[in-house]
C-alpha cells in the first residue's frame, strides 16, 4: 500500500518546496513514509493529462493513499475536484489533504465518507465562489472608477497598505536569521509575491 504526494505550482515563482516540506512534515508526524512523489509546475487551466492527474491517477492502486498539501491542487473547479476525489473512491484510493485536514481511507466498497463527501464540496465551492465575487468586485469598481473618471492606479510614491504592515520589525528579524523568503511567506500567511513586493516596497 503505497503513499503518493502530488504537489504542482501554477508558475516559476511558486515554490513547490513548500507543499513538500509540508506534506513531510504531516509525514513524520504521523509516522509514515511517502513512497513516491509526482512534481508539476502547470496553471490548473491546464488539462488534467496536461497537469499530470490522468498519469497519477494510473500509477493509483486499490489501498493506496494520496496526499496532496491543499484540495486545491486536484482541480480547477468544484465539478473536477469532486470527479477526481469520485476516482480515487472508485479505485479503493485514500485521500488526505492537509489544508482542509480532509482524511479519506481507502475502503473496498469504493464509497467515501458522508463527512468528508461533504468537505469536498463545500471547500471546493467556496474556493469557486470567493474567485467569482473577488472578479465580480473588481470589474464593478474599475467600471464605476472609469465612468466617474477617476485616474487608476496609486499615486507615484505612495505606499499602499499591505496586511503585513507592523512586522517590520520581525520580517527584518528573520532576515536577519537568514530564514528563507519561501519559509517566511508560509509563516506569515501570504504569498512570496506579496512579501518580496512589502520587503522591497519598505526596503527591509
Amino acid at each position: 500500500m503505497a503513499i503518493i504526494a502530488y504537489l504542482r505550482v501554477s508558475t516559476e515563482k511558486q515554490d513547490v518546496q513548500n507543499q513538500r516540506l509540508e506534506i513531510l512534515t504531516w509525514a513524520n508526524r504521523e509516522g509514515v513514509q511517502i513512497t513516491d512523489w509526482m512534481e508539476r509546475e502547470m496553471s490548473s487551466r491546464r488539462s488534467a493529462k496536461e497537469r499530470g492527474l490522468d498519469e497519477l491517477l494510473g500509477r493509483l492502486a486499490a489501498g493506496d493513499t494520496l496526499v496532496v498539501a491543499e484540495l486545491s491542487r486536484l482541480g480547477r473547479s468544484l465539478g473536477e475536484v469532486v470527479q477526481t476525489v469520485d476516482k480515487l473512491a472508485a479505485h479503493h484510493v485514500g485521500l488526505v489533504t492537509l489544508k482542509e485536514n480532509i482524511r479519506v481511507l481507502p475502503n473496498g466498497s469504493g464509497s467515501r465518507d458522508l463527512q468528508s463527501k461533504i468537505l469536498v464540496g463545500l471547500f471546493g465551492l467556496l474556493a469557486e465562489v470567493e474567485r467569482d465575487l473577488i472578479s465580480e468586485r473588481t470589474k464593478a469598481g474599475l467600471a464605476r472608477a472609469r465612468a466617474e473618471g477617476t485616474r487608476l492606479g496609486r499615486p507615484k510614491g505612495v505606499l499602499g497598505k499591505s496586511r503585513l504592515d507592523g512586522q517590520e520589525a520581525e520580517i527584518k528579524r528573520l532576515l536577519a536569521l537568514r530564514v528563507s523568503k519561501a519559509s517566511l511567506a508560509r509563516i506569515l500567511g501570504v504569498s512570496p509575491t506579496t512579501l518580496a513586493r512589502f520587503i522591497e516596497s519598505r526596503r527591509l
